[in-house]
């Protein structure tokens, strides 16, 4: 399924797939990972639960209609506008705890992983009922979604050679 996705390249170095399927949370997690992307592993978590504590908010780019603004969002998006949503970052949390225990398991370097990739679906919207008066019935739906996380291990830079060198090569 991955393989299909990304390009050759991306298979080359050391990889860490994870994903959740049919989560219950809202697709406005969607901007909780939007936040998160290219972040190393460990300032991941540290941010999360700053938004947990309500020190630093999420920037609400895609679905910020009536969204409210705050300060915490000032320096990351030109507008402001920010939420501290509990439900997604508890949950994207406990994913990237899951995935950094999982890597130490396969031997990976927690210290060097980042997210190179992370995704937010929309999955098939669950069916409740809700009864009205006049004994009618209404459709209480919920709309969960699929999260795909992908964690790369950083590559050192290649040093550049000294002129000098090069200069005793050629």
């Amino acid at each position: 399924l991955f393989r299909l996705l990304f390009s050759a390249s991306m298979w080359d170095v050391m990889l860490f797939v994870f994903s959740g399927v049919q989560s219950r949370v809202v697709l406005n997690t969607r901007e909780t990972a939007f936040a998160l992307r290219k972040m190393s592993l460990n300032k991941a978590k540290r941010y999360l639960e700053d938004v947990l504590a309500h020190k630093q908010a999420i920037p609400f780019r895609r679905y910020c209609r009536g969204v409210g603004r705050t300060a915490q969002v000032k320096n990351r998006q030109p507008n402001g506008q920010g939420r501290w949503p509990a439900k997604s970052a508890k949950f994207v949390l406990d994913l990237l705890k899951n995935a950094e225990s999982n890597a130490e398991v396969k031997g990976l370097d927690v210290d060097a992983l980042y997210i190179s990739h992370i995704q937010v679906n929309q999955a098939q919207k669950q069916r409740r009922r809700t009864y009205r008066a006049h004994g009618r019935i209404n459709p209480y739906m919920s709309n969960p979604c699929h999260i795909e996380l992908i964690l790369s291990e950083k590559e050192e830079p290649v040093k550049k050679e000294a002129e000098s060198q090069i200069a005793r090569k050629a």
